[in-house]
Parts: C-alpha cells; sequence; structure tokens
C-alpha cells in the first residue's frame, strides 16, 4: 500500500461560541477564540490517499486532479470565508476544526471515486503551526 499526500492552504475566520451557553461560560470555554468579531487563521490541509499504483502511469492518485478536486469542492468553499456564516456545509455546527475535518473528509469520500480508486485514508488540518487535528474516518 503507498501513501501519497497533497498540501493545501486557506485562510478562514470563524467564532467558537456555543448559543447554549452564556458568554461568561463560552469565554471560560473557548477564551479569545469565543471573540465576539472573530478571528481568523492561516489553515494548511494535507489530504492522504491510499492505493496502488496504476500500471499505465505510476500514480496512485494524478496530484494535479486531487489538487483541482479539493480547490473546487472544499478550499474554494472556505478560503477568505467566515466558517460560521458563509459555509452551508457547516451549517448547525460549531466551527471547530474537528468539525471541519469531518465535513470535508465527507465531500472528499463523496467525489473522490471521479479521479481515482484510490481511497481516501486521512485528512490533517493545522489550525496553527502548532494545533492539528487528524481524521481517519
Amino acid at each position: 500500500m503507498l501513501y501519497v499526500s497533497r498540501r493545501e492552504h486557506f485562510n478562514a475566520a470563524h467564532k467558537l461560541y456555543n448559543p447554549a451557553w452564556t458568554p461568561e461560560r463560552n469565554k471560560e470555554v473557548f477564551g479569545p477564540c469565543a471573540n465576539e468579531n472573530w478571528h481568523g487563521h492561516n489553515y494548511e490541509m494535507i489530504v492522504t490517499v491510499k492505493g496502488q499504483p496504476d500500471p499505465d502511469t505510476g500514480f496512485v492518485v494524478d496530484l494535479k486532479a486531487l489538487s483541482d478536486l479539493i480547490r473546487t469542492h472544499i478550499t474554494d468553499q472556505v478560503d477568505h470565508k467566515n466558517l460560521n456564516l458563509d459555509v452551508p456545509f457547516l451549517k448547525g455546527q460549531l466551527a471547530s476544526t474537528e468539525n471541519l475535518a469531518v465535513a470535508f473528509w465527507q465531500i472528499l469520500v463523496r467525489e473522490l471515486p471521479a479521479i481515482t480508486g484510490a481511497q481516501l485514508h486521512c485528512i490533517k488540518i493545522y489550525e496553527t503551526p502548532r494545533n492539528a487535528v487528524e481524521y481517519y474516518g
């Protein structure tokens, strides 16, 4: 089994805030991430697929096709957006990086068969250089 990864980048704003809680409780749990006026991140996302190389190309996946798929279905939808307000597939969810990883997985697992027989293995999202979430479906 071979694993092939593609790194993509996007910028987005969000606020971590549970509307069922008081402002004080939100600030206690989420700290500055509950800022009333939002805050932003320079996200890095690594998408990893696994499979065997195609005998005709030697590729597990065409990385240009994977990049185009990610851009069309994910980064174009979230880049320079407010994750809480502007992204329909996050509607009704807290805009945590954990929820973002699950939503991205659901999109990619649906769209990936159009470009490859490889399987989605992992999505890793860096919210900051020190904080990351990995999701394996």
